[in-house]
């Protein structure tokens, strides 16, 4: 009897920006491994509404990912230090994705200063600094929290100040770090390192350092681990990354060290992400909308195509998986038909392409056709 033909529901967000762009180009590398998904489009606003009423979160989008439990995701514009909080920050505290994992590999044919990289960063997605807690500059709840603090804690803090908290709380942090050790034990990794401040937030970091220290006894003899400053660490990644295998951190430096982490593996255009909840699953480039940037076919697709792989190693299509990251592998490492910010100062001596024809590149070797485009590969390899 022929086996029946699964067929996945994802939900696709565009996003804005390049986000269009470059989610285009993934749909269709993921549509030509051949793998049968059915896609609900949704989109979103970059502020309470758009012109065309269209809402940041809308309750339709917020049920297809429930509905589906799987989405890919192209990045969403962040007003800064006016209008709205995060897009990207309210869905995951809304739908409880609270593990954010990056993987930092470098491949070969990416410009970089280093030669081996190849470490996973997951990150406590939903509390920390990003929690949302803030009290804005001349306020009465501002006049009110400083007097308290100044009555309560015994510290005076100016009366122009701004004040954001920082919660971390003893169950996320314990979710985090379990996440962290089990991901290593699925995935071949040796080594899980907390990050933390917890020399200075005696009581914040203190608290998740304790939590680390105590989930990661459970795991002596399964996997190494230990823990570092998030200082110490910056200093070691750009000397020595290939030191580290899995990275664990709470939220805000979760989210520099992994732009840390992809400036290592030739930036934000080549780096992954997914964000994870007990049952769903958010697959989605690590880079900006970068709005200047948009319809003019120029933005790099690799991070989307990556989200892509990961997506379909996640909806257990590992061949499609295989197929589609060993076909990028070609494409970047011959050089030839990739955007220009993957050419460096060569792009002065060879022509770049547009995003959508590096997705072109990218199929054209995938499908296995013997064209031009993979026989420069073997002539670089």
């Amino acid at each position: 009897m022929k086996k029946q033909r699964i067929v996945h529901k994802v939900t696709l967000i565009p996003g804005n920006g390049i986000g269009p762009e470059v989610i285009a180009a993934a749909h269709s590398c993921i549509d030509a491994t051949g793998v049968a998904i059915k896609w609900d489009v949704q989109r979103t606003g970059v502020g309470p509404s758009t012109d065309n009423n269209i809402p940041a979160l809308s309750a339709a989008l917020l049920d297809s990912i429930q509905k589906n439990k799987v989405a890919l995701k192209g990045p969403i514009t962040t007003p800064v230090g006016i209008g709205m909080r995060s897009v990207n920050v309210a869905l995951r505290q809304t739908l409880d994705l609270y593990a954010c994992v990056r993987p930092c590999r470098l491949y070969p044919g990416i410009i970089s200063r280093f030669d081996n990289v190849d470490l996973v960063l997951i990150r406590e997605n939903t509390e920390d600094l990003y929690a949302g807690i803030e009290y804005d500059c001349g306020t009465s709840e501002t006049t009110e929290l400083i007097e308290w603090v100044k009555k309560h804690g015994g510290k005076t803090l100016q009366n122009d100040a701004a004040i954001s908290l920082k919660p971390i709380s003893a169950r996320a942090s314990e979710r985090i770090i379990r996440f962290a050790f089990e991901y290593a034990l699925k995935n071949g990794r040796k080594m899980v390192t907390a990050v933390h401040k917890a020399n200075i937030m005696k009581y914040s970091d203190g608290l998740f350092l304790k939590i680390f220290r105590q989930v990661a006894a459970e795991y002596d003899g399964k996997i190494d681990h230990r823990d570092q400053l998030v200082d110490s660490l910056c200093m070691q990644l750009v000397r020595t990354p290939e030191c580290y295998d899995v990275l664990v951190l709470p939220n805000l430096y979760g989210d520099i060290i992994s732009d840390l982490c992809a400036g290592l593996i030739g930036g934000l255009g080549v780096a992954p992400g997914i964000n994870l909840g007990s049952d769903l699953a958010v697959f989605e480039p690590v880079h900006g909308s970068a709005p200047d940037l948009a319809g003019k076919n120029i933005a790099n697709p690799t991070a989307s195509i990556l989200s892509g792989v990961l997506m379909l190693r996640h909806l257990r299509e590992l061949e499609a998986a295989d197929r589609l990251e060993a076909a990028l592998k070609v494409v970047l490492k011959a050089g030839d038909h990739v955007t220009a910010d993957l050419k460096g100062s060569d792009s002065r001596q060879h022509p770049v392409v547009g995003t959508q024809q590096m997705a072109e590149a990218i199929i054209s070797n995938l499908t296995g056709n013997e064209g031009e485009i993979a026989q420069t590969g073997a002539n670089h390899a």
